[in-house]
């Protein structure tokens, strides 16, 4: 199973970006994906997941009302939509899916950076 994150880059606060992780290989069931990010010199947090069957998200305060995440069963993706983007979200984002019986596959990580 590998995880392939994208859609990162630069953008100014206000703004948005979507990013995808796509999970491939020998997939037969997700069970969920999930949204990390780490800041330079900050611990990887929890940004949100999405639970794979019913599609129910859960997020982060610091990021509630700004940040979506949705699915696409039949690509095996999973996107997560940032808007009304800050300077303090800053970080790499990592996706992390729970897929069969294991729960911590990890994606390469995708760097946002928020910067006037």
């Amino acid at each position: 199973v590998q995880l392939q994150a994208s859609g990162g880059g630069l953008v100014q606060p206000g703004g948005s970006l979507r990013l995808s992780c796509v999970a491939s290989g020998g997939i037969f069931s997700i069970n969920f994906m999930e949204w990390h990010r780490q800041a330079p010199g900050k611990k990887r947090e929890f940004v949100g997941n999405i639970w794979w069957s019913g599609g129910i998200s859960n997020y982060a305060d610091p990021v509630k009302g700004r940040f979506t995440i949705s699915r696409d069963n039949a690509k095996n993706t999973a996107y997560l939509q940032m808007n009304s983007l800050k300077p303090e979200d800053t970080a790499v984002y990592y996706c992390k899916a729970g897929i069969g019986g294991v729960n911590d596959y990890w994606g390469q990580g995708t760097q946002v950076t928020v910067s006037s």
